[in-house]
């Protein structure tokens, strides 16, 4: 008689449960809207309103303006209000905002200071969301699962930098501003995702003043020195990379006249290296650890920016394809390692208000540095030339990743290094 064939059993698929699903569905859709508000406003700043460059620099700033007056109290206001709540009202805010620029399109009183206005309320209402969304994955994800939790979600980011710019420019070329009322949709969708979750919150066991809880917010982040490190490499990278991202659309339109059918095209191919890096961010992560994955992330993600300088001996849409293509990757591993090693470091009921503080330092600097390059490329055209005083302004940013992001991120991967070790020897 022949041995009995042994019964193969396979493992069966873990899921993040139900809450997560339905909040990963909404933010998967509202991310498409996200890629379509970052193609489109920029478009519309540059090809129908006629702004300056300064005037681009100046909505790039309203952008993330927010970001350091308001994440600090946002941190403490959230910790107190129902998080699930927030959530809605959020989106709600942002359907809202988003939808005036289309509308005041269509009554012909569109100009730049509404734009403006438009764009610091909708971050504004970002701001709240964004705090409330990170407490969010704490209360409903356990511990081990955050790592595959945030490689979920920075998959749907990259899936929707791919498809985003190519709708985008599809929406424009079809409705011209009114393309921007999918993105009001996307936020719509969102809530009614959240709506459908059921109630959940976290709150600290001992309500705290709101000073105390600012101050307890900036001191869990600077006392640990694994969070201090985080919040100064992410700092020193966000003095250069929105300088690079703000000039882009200017170096694309008016330096290397890409077309927007063009430019759309380029920033959904590139984005197809960031859906790599997202499916390849816990396995990375898990060879040589999120320690090590910090430090090598944002220094590669900073070197690659300089493939710019390439453009335009070389075809501008292929020059700008590889380099951001690779420069989206590193940057999906940055914040999937340290999005991870921080939530590890912060108790449930403290990740609002140790977040706010976190996006309140490090993106802190976003605005003033979006509107420097504004100046920059607005200072140098006179004697240089458009094209190369994009390049030039462009290069001085990354340039500042490249030299500075990483010093304090190595001592951080050392320490958490030798962590591991003593607790792997205990």
């Amino acid at each position: 008689m022949s041995a009995p064939v042994p019964l193969v059993t396979h493992e069966p698929v873990r899921t993040l449960g139900r809450e997560f699903n339905l909040l990963w569905l909404g933010q998967s859709i509202s991310n498409v809207g996200d890629r379509i508000n970052v193609f489109v406003v920029p478009t519309v700043m540059i090809l129908l309103l006629h702004a300056s460059a300064f005037q681009v620099g100046l909505v790039g700033m309203a952008q993330y303006l927010a970001i350091p007056l308001l994440s600090l109290v946002a941190g403490v206001l959230v910790d107190r209000w129902d998080l699930r709540r927030t959530l809605i009202w959020c989106d709600g805010i942002r359907v809202a905002a988003i939808a005036a620029i289309p509308v005041a399109y269509g009554l012909d009183v569109l100009s730049v200071p509404l734009v403006l206005a438009v764009v610091a309320l909708a971050n504004a209402a970002s701001v709240f969301f964004n705090i409330g969304y990170t407490a969010t994955i704490s209360a409903i994800v356990p511990d081990g699962e955050r790592v595959r939790a945030y490689a979920h979600l920075e998959g749907s980011r990259s899936v929707a930098e791919v498809v985003g710019p190519a709708v985008a420019s599809g929406l424009y070329r079809l409705l011209g501003v009114a393309s921007l009322l999918v993105d009001a949709a996307s936020f719509l969708f969102s809530a009614a995702m959240v709506r459908t979750m059921r109630p959940y919150t976290v709150r600290p066991a001992r309500p705290q003043p709101m000073w105390a809880r600012l101050v307890a917010g900036v001191r869990l982040n600077w006392h640990d020195p694994v969070l201090r490190g985080t919040i100064l490499g992410t700092t020193l990278l966000n003095m250069g990379g929105p300088i690079f991202v703000t000039v882009l659309p200017i170096l694309a339109y008016r330096g290397l006249h890409l077309s927007v059918p063009t430019l759309g095209t380029v920033m959904s191919v590139a984005a197809v290296a960031a859906v790599a890096g997202s499916l390849l961010a816990q396995r990375v992560s898990n060879r040589i650890g999120a320690a090590r994955l910090m430090p090598w992330s944002v220094f590669l993600h900073c070197l690659v920016g300089l493939g710019i300088l390439a453009a335009p001996a070389l075809p501008g849409a292929l020059v700008l394809a590889v380099t951001l293509s690779f420069y989206g990757l590193f940057m999906v591993w940055y914040n999937v390692s340290t999005a991870a090693v921080r939530q590890a470091r912060v108790r449930p009921a403290d990740q609002a208000v140790s977040h706010a503080a976190f996006r309140t330092i490090t993106w802190g600097v976003i605005p003033f540095a979006a509107l420097l390059g504004g100046v920059l490329v607005e200072l140098l055209t006179p004697h240089v030339g458009l094209l190369d005083a994009a390049r030039i302004t462009m290069v001085g940013g990354t340039l500042i990743g490249v030299l500075f992001a990483w010093i304090p991120l190595a001592p951080t991967q050392a320490r958490l290094e030798r962590e591991r070790e003593t607790a792997g020897a205990a």
